[in-house]
């Protein structure tokens, strides 16, 4: 058995994973060059930066004890910030003390880990797919094809999905209806540490959501570096601003929720997100076409937590074994 897996975010590699562990032959694509989707990080001169995905948590079972194996791998490890909440009524210390995990010495420690030695095709977006009497042909932006594949799992955000299940509609018209909400993510490396006492907050007044220091978590050296995230709604309304107002806008939003003063600015960028969470929890698991040899998974399909990305994967790569 062949199978393609588009898209190399956790989703993506679980499912891959879980067929490489059962025998199969597995092919990942990726538009990017590296692994990871959402749970990216920047490097630059000036160290390095968590843009996705912040931290993770484990809740059930199997991703329990998938995460005490990644840890004895090296490949994450728990970070314990000292945690707050800013509202109106000012900063407030968070009561939430449940375990929380990161990538080391990066985000995206985990999903090459997970990679190992797996075939993956980076740098290519695939555009559609062609049934063929061999299988499922992949046809990327530059007209490349790739295959025959016996079987095809789709791992991309839901409206990235949506065009590539043609073959299936009612998968097709399940994608269509998991609504995907933007976000934007700021890099800041200042000249000096903040003089704040705190690691990470989550923010709910103003344009901000979260905002970390990300120098805070194992692994990483630069002592000045933070990460803010701006809420769902403020992106959507930012959509098209141009990426240094972004920056300078949130750095700003930071200064003030935090209200103090900050140090010059040695390094600052922005990234948009177009798809940077599910607006609303599913309970899907995972979509399966099996007499077509189509799946679909993703967070999408099950919450927007990394766990629910791995566990939807998980799950698609159970159903096409016909092990569900």
């Amino acid at each position: 058995m062949s199978v393609a897996v588009i898209g190399a975010g956790i989703a993506g590699i679980s499912a891959a994973s879980h067929l490489h562990e059962a025998g199969v032959s597995v092919h990942i694509f990726d538009k990017s060059r590296g692994t990871g989707g959402r749970m990216s990080s920047k490097r630059t001169e000036q160290g390095e930066f968590d843009i996705g995905t912040q931290y993770f948590t484990a809740r059930h079972s199997a991703f329990r004890a998938a995460v005490e194996y990644w840890q004895e791998q090296g490949w994450i490890t728990r970070w314990q910030p000292r945690l707050y909440r800013i509202d109106e009524q000012g900063l407030q210390r968070s009561d939430d003390d449940q375990p929380r995990y990161v990538g080391t010495p990066r985000m995206t420690a985990l999903s090459r880990g997970l990679l190992g030695d797996m075939p993956l095709h980076s740098a290519t977006r695939i555009a559609a797919l062609q049934r063929a009497e061999s299988g499922w042909l992949l046809v990327d932006t530059k007209a490349q094809t790739y295959g025959p594949y016996q079987q095809v799992i789709v791992a991309t955000p839901a409206p990235q999905t949506v065009p590539l299940l043609e073959a299936a509609p009612a998968l097709a018209n399940a994608a269509k209806q998991a609504q995907m909400e933007p976000g934007w993510a700021v890099s800041v490396g200042f000249e000096a540490p903040l003089a704040v006492e705190l690691d990470a907050a989550f923010v709910r007044c103003g344009p901000l959501d979260w905002v970390c220091a990300n120098h805070s978590k194992p692994g990483r050296s630069e002592a000045a570096n933070w990460v803010l995230q701006s809420t769902p709604a403020w992106a959507s309304d930012h959509l098209d601003t141009p990426a240094h107002e972004v920056a300078q806008q949130l750095v700003d939003a930071l200064a003030q929720a935090l209200g103090i003063a900050l140090p010059a600015i040695r390094f600052l960028h922005a990234h948009r997100w177009l798809y940077a969470r599910p607006a609303d929890d599913c309970e899907w698991g995972a979509l399966a076409a099996p007499d077509l040899n189509l799946y679909a998974c993703g967070d999408w399909c099950q919450s927007g937590r990394l766990e629910g990305a791995w566990l939807s994967g998980r799950e698609a790569a159970q159903v096409l074994l016909g092990k569900r």
